[in-house]
């Protein structure tokens, strides 16, 4: 078991040939901490760097997150327990980075890249920039490829396309880790992503062994950060995962990056934020974290290479409130959403996708005429029932007073059945568009027969 000082030891030493390099760095020391957040004196240290905290009771490493005169600020990513002030503080000149490589398949690894699952560290011999690099528009491949996710009401109603940006707008408990886990084990991509950012730590078990899977893990990257972590490893943890997913698409692969949540990546956002002095713009929310949602998404999507990330990011809808600040500017940025319902949930039709206020703006340019029309025909038929179903459940509605709602009627229970779906139940592409081709054929020879 190492002492505290072979830790020290340890980590100068690591960046030994950084700190006595001509330029030298200069140490300073705590002198005061608020919150989560580190003041420090006589540092020269730029934003976004690493830095060595240490005294004779404790050793971390925290980030510069901002300065103002002589002092800097720092966003611990570990427990700072024990830490005084008085301690010093090294700057290591280095910032983050992420380790990548075929070995991460089949990992659990934390923010910081280390392993959760009971393993020795991956070896990973390539590194790449923890907020990665902005992609050229104009160098961005055109969204033109179905890509099948193995859910029957995505495939045929709301159709993905390789590269596509989708966020699932739900409040908690409506099925949006059951719909993640399913697209994770059936989707046609050659490597999945999940980072799940902000959970309760039962949950991300529970997601690895039940919605995930032992299959489903295998061709699998899962980065956690959970809610108990600091906010800055909770912010690294999306960053690392949407790094990791960019390194397979430079592979030439079709990656999936699922991330569960956006929202407690704002939030995460939104602690750093307040803790440094930054003033509260919209319900709470500095207007740092409306800029830092656009720099995480917009790293998905397909670059000028054969690969694609296509990408799901759930946003938490708090107290079901479509029209919460991150709610609004996750569309805003997004290729599309889907909404997923707490009624439906309730009903236990799952799963739960509303398919009335759902859209993929992708979808008109990816699929043909015939398959638009389908769906275009399915969610008005559903539409029209919506509209009439409060008549209908009263008793009000009489039978013969609309002839197309007579029918939608009488073809509710395969409707109901089409959009549902079992977690374990895999829907193909091709077999979603013939149930669904099926499904209006039978309305049509209904309606011919009477």
């Amino acid at each position: 078991m190492k002492t505290l000082s072979d830790l020290i030891s340890d980590k100068l030493q690591a960046h030994q040939d950084i700190i006595q390099a001509p330029k030298v760095k200069v140490e300073g020391h705590l002198t005061r901490m608020v919150g989560l957040t580190l003041e420090a004196e006589g540092c020269q240290a730029m934003m976004g760097e690493r830095c060595l905290i240490y005294d004779e009771h404790c050793c971390l490493e925290a980030e510069v997150v901002g300065f103002e005169g002589n002092s800097i600020y720092l966003m611990p990513i570990s427990n700072m327990q024990g830490i005084s002030v008085g301690a010093r503080v090294t700057p290591l000149g280095t910032v983050a980075e992420v380790g990548v490589g075929e070995n991460l398949l089949g990992r659990v690894i934390d923010g910081e890249g280390r392993p959760l699952d009971d393993k020795s560290a991956p070896l990973l011999k390539e590194k790449r920039a923890l907020t990665g690099e902005p992609i050229n528009p104009l160098s961005r491949q055109a969204v033109e490829k179905v890509l099948d996710v193995g859910v029957r009401a995505v495939n045929a109603l709301l159709t993905i396309g390789k590269g596509q940006r989708i966020g699932l707008l739900a409040g908690s408990g409506v099925g949006k880790s059951v719909l993640l886990g399913m697209m994770a084990r059936f989707c046609a991509a050659n490597i999945v992503v999940i980072g799940l950012i902000g959970e309760r730590g039962r949950e991300v078990k529970e997601f690895i062994e039940d919605n995930l899977g032992e299959e489903g893990l295998k061709h699998s990257v899962v980065v956690v950060a959970p809610a108990d972590h600091p906010p800055l490893a909770r912010l690294h943890g999306a960053m690392r995962a949407t790094a990791i997913a960019e390194y397979f698409r430079e592979q030439g692969k079709d990656v999936l990056l699922l991330m569960d949540s956006l929202s407690r990546f704002a939030q995460a956002q939104r602690e750093i934020a307040l803790a440094v002095g930054e003033p509260p713009a919209t319900k709470g929310y500095p207007p740092s974290v409306f800029s830092r949602l656009p720099m995480l998404v917009e790293r998905a999507g397909n670059d000028g290479g054969s690969g694609s990330m296509t990408a799901f990011y759930t946003v938490l809808a708090e107290g079901d409130d479509q029209q919460d600040p991150i709610v609004d500017a996750a569309r805003a940025v997004l290729d599309g959403h889907f909404v997923l319902s707490r009624q439906l949930a309730d009903e236990g039709h799952y799963p739960a996708i509303d398919i009335e206020a759902s859209i993929s703006r992708i979808m008109p340019m990816i699929v043909s005429l015939e398959h638009q029309e389908l769906a275009r025909s399915l969610k008005q038929l559903y539409a029209h029932y919506m509209q009439n179903k409060d008549f209908i459940q009263m008793g009000v509605y009489q039978a013969g007073s609309d002839a197309l709602l007579d029918k939608v009627i009488a073809l509710l229970p395969a409707i109901k059945q089409f959009l549902t779906q079992a977690m374990t139940e895999e829907a193909h592409f091709d077999q979603a568009l013939a149930d669904l081709n099926q499904l209006l054929n039978t309305q049509t020879s209904t309606r011919a027969s009477e």
